[in-house]
């Protein structure tokens, strides 16, 4: 029986390729990504190594509990990062109306709160889209400039929320807005 340290890739028949994140003394966990979540496997079972790292002394070792508490960190900072967009006061406890032509349809009323909230996720979403093009690898140069230019027309079109954000930096910015 091979033994494996934390960092070993290893595949699985049936949840397929994984990370060996904690070793107990008669089980291994492991991060499957098909799963997007952790197993337990027996150490007695075999799996296909794809790459194996070394066995650590304990104290050495990183845990689950370490990964989940870097990753709960990491969460946590950026839920407080979307916090620091405050919507302008004038519209707090205020309700969007959607009223239809006809009638005799009823009316759609939405917080603006709400609404505020599923902008500014937007806006965020659409700054990561971004990064993501600016850090392609296989992109060129004008095929990332070409997209860039969808992500601004598309920033262009959502000004018309503007009026909604506190601070002038939080706004969506077009073509002719000023970076």
């Amino acid at each position: 029986m091979e033994i494996l340290g934390i960092g070993s890739r290893v595949e699985h028949p049936h949840f397929g390729k994984g990370v060996i994140v904690d070793a107990g003394s008669e089980f291994y966990t492991i991060w499957f990504k098909s799963q997007n979540g952790t197993k337990s496997i027996g150490k007695d079972y075999e799996l296909k190594v794809i790459e194996k790292m070394e066995g650590t002394a304990e104290s050495n070792a990183i845990s689950l509990a370490d990964i989940e508490l870097a990753v709960g960190n990491i969460l946590e900072q950026r839920l407080h990062e979307f916090q620091l967009v405050p919507m302008a006061l004038k519209w707090n406890s205020g309700t969007m109306v959607l009223q239809p032509k006809d009638a005799s349809l009823q009316a759609k009323e939405i917080p603006i709160e709400t609404f505020f909230h599923k902008i500014v996720m937007l806006r965020d979403r659409l700054r990561l889209i971004e990064q993501k093009i600016n850090a392609h690898k296989v992109l060129t140069d004008e095929e990332k400039v070409d997209l860039q230019q969808y992500i601004t027309a598309v920033y262009g079109s959502l000004t018309t929320f503007n009026v909604l954000f506190k601070d002038t930096i939080h706004q969506f910015k077009g073509v002719g807005g000023k970076e």
